[in-house]
């Protein structure tokens, strides 16, 4: 599974296009703030093995890269770190594509549960840790991925 995935990380960092530049795709996530923008090559969780097994035993990952976990409908929720050997930030987000919540720095290996702060995530984004302060990833952060229902979204994917 950590082989899979370290594949479909690097096959999707790899794929990059101009084409791919102009819209929402499913391995890729924009963020943005007051601070600039950001983009990072993601892969999917959004079956309960997926979200289970997240990033456990990934033994690095390259700086743009991360995995967002995708729930079916927004709710309370909580990660630990049991099994993962780099450390993390956890961005939480909304049904809105609104960031609620940043956790930096997760330990790697820990078992101490990482709340959400609040009821209404839908999304949660991992990416190294440290990153979220270096790009000033915050609570009121907009973000973008064909997964936020464009309905919802404050930022939505433009059609194609």
């Amino acid at each position: 599974m950590v082989r899979l995935l370290v594949v479909c990380l690097t096959l999707a960092f790899a794929t990059i296009g101009a084409e791919a530049e102009a819209a929402c795709r499913e391995d890729r996530i924009e963020l943005r703030g007051d601070w600039g923008t950001a983009r990072f090559r993601i892969a999917v969780a959004d079956t309960v093995p997926e979200r289970a097994q997240g990033l456990m035993n990934v033994e690095e990952m390259p700086r743009m890269v991360g995995m967002l976990f995708v729930y079916d409908r927004p709710q309370r929720v909580s990660f630990w770190m049991e099994n993962t050997l780099i450390p993390l930030d956890m961005v939480f987000i909304g049904a809105d594509g609104v960031v609620r919540h940043v956790h930096e720095n997760a330990i790697p290996m820990d078992r101490t549960p990482i709340f959400g702060g609040s009821n209404d995530i839908q999304y949660v984004l991992e990416i190294n840790g440290g990153l979220s302060s270096e790009f000033g990833i915050a609570p009121g952060t907009e973000v973008r991925h064909p997964s936020i229902e464009e309905d919802q979204a404050s930022w939505p994917c433009e059609a194609e």
